[in-house]
């Protein structure tokens, strides 16, 4: 039976999909190996900083960090984080980890982000929210759960309008 004699059947169309337009998603192992390579990165830099100025000796002890060593290590970290990724991310919409495991932040045109709103949505907001007392983690584990959405695109991703992709080998 056709279309003419079944009102009711769906349209048909022919399906083609254009591999060079839209590049595969990062896998989710992939993301998660760039952000281990990315946090043992900034741990380097960033523990040694929490050590000398006395929050790890507070922390040992059970005593919450004071908002001047909390602000210290936000300040070292976002700098840290600058030094290493800045340019990668700016020119590749790469950081390190994502550099190595040969994957890229790209807007939802395929295109490498604008360095400025890279930073304030995608990265920013999130080390911010962290510091809220009881619901930022909760706020944290939640954005990195949407990760299981089809799409693969968590809450700093939605915010940002990026998506991660896997380059070509």
């Amino acid at each position: 039976m056709d279309n003419l004699q079944n009102p009711y059947q769906a349209p048909q169309a022919e399906l083609t999909i254009n591999s060079a337009a839209q590049p595969l998603l990062a896998s989710r192992w992939t993301r998660l190996g760039a952000a281990l390579i990315d946090g043992l990165i900034m741990s380097l830099a960033t523990v040694p900083v929490a050590y000398f100025s006395g929050a790890f000796a507070a922390a040992q002890q059970g005593i919450e960090p004071s908002l001047g060593q909390q602000l210290l290590s936000l300040v070292v970290g976002v700098a840290v984080f600058l030094l290493v990724n800045g340019h990668f991310l700016k020119n590749f919409g790469q950081t390190l980890g994502k550099r190595l495991l040969k994957i890229a932040i790209v807007n939802l045109d395929g295109q490498v982000p604008e360095l400025g709103g890279l930073l304030l949505k995608r990265y920013l907001v999130w080390w911010l929210l962290a510091y809220i007392p009881l619901i930022g983690a909760l706020l944290v584990m939640v954005d990195y759960l949407f990760i299981f959405r089809g799409d693969r695109r968590c809450l700093h991703d939605l915010l940002a309008g990026t998506r991660v992709v896997q380059l070509p080998r």
